[in-house]
């Protein structure tokens, strides 16, 4: 089951069918000001993110860190993000939620995988029983790096080479390589300022579902939105772009 929009709010058809659960990811239309119908804004939990690893139960508001958990009924978890990926995590028994903020720093730090090891440690979820959503983020289209963030992602995952491709060929250069030939001094062959590093395209969602996946849960349990950020402007802010807005993902337990 594919993405639902309901009034300019996404929601994943892996978290949908759940009475007592509700969850959605924002669009620019809705922003900061429309959490998903069922709860007063009283009620919505939101940390100060600081691109970390760090994933908190029922943390006091704007405590540093990325993740939330919870199962206290009545009470909404929300992230803000404008390219980096939002995902929100459901135990379908144990009625036990989380909503994780991640970007590249996120993801470097395992911080889809500690949130499912947290909610273990904290409520005896299984991962049988999570159903989990990745939404609108910034994809391997648009999501262009450097050979350095591969570098580091080498040194933590066996995988890190599949989740990057080569960045597309500039049609300029292509044609006429004479005008971007560089040297170097002795002793730099490869300083950046004298031999540009290829650039890359990293795939940030493909690499927070295979943490979901090395934390034990099913690719069947997980659900990544077909949305770029980047690339659709009508619909999300993206921070690459020089958008300043951010739109709010969340997901509750209903009182």
């Amino acid at each position: 089951m594919g993405p639902v929009d309901e009034g300019n709010i996404l929601r994943a058809g892996v978290l949908s069918g759940h009475a007592w659960l509700r969850h959605g990811f924002g669009t620019r239309a809705c922003g900061l000001t429309r959490p998903p119908a069922g709860y007063a804004h009283s009620r919505v939990l939101m940390l100060h993110q600081i691109h970390s690893g760090l994933v908190w139960p029922d943390p006091a508001p704007g405590q540093p860190g990325d993740g939330i958990l919870t199962r206290t009924a009545g009470r909404l978890l929300a992230i803000r993000t404008a390219d980096c990926c939002p995902i929100l995590i459901a135990d379908v028994r144990r009625r036990a939620v989380a909503a994780v903020h991640a970007g590249w720093r996120g993801a470097l730090a395992r911080i889809a995988e500690k949130a499912v090891g947290e909610m273990h440690r904290q409520y005896g979820s299984e991962p049988a029983d999570l159903r989990a959503a990745l939404g609108p983020s910034i994809r391997a289209c648009c999501y262009e790096v450097g050979d350095e963030l591969r570098q580091h992602f080498r040194a933590r995952f066996d995988y890190a080479a599949a989740l990057f491709q080569p960045a597309a060929e500039d049609p300029v250069q292509s044609r006429y390589p004479m005008l971007f030939l560089t040297g170097s001094p002795p002793g730099h062959p490869g300083d950046p300022r004298w031999n540009p590093v290829p650039r890359l395209r990293f795939d940030l969602a493909q690499a927070l579902a295979r943490q979901l996946a090395a934390a034990g849960m099913s690719t069947a349990a997980v659900e990544i939105l077909p949305f770029c950020t980047a690339c659709r402007s009508d619909l999300f802010y993206s921070h690459r772009r020089g958008d300043q807005g951010r739109m709010l993902s969340a997901i509750g337990v209903l009182a």
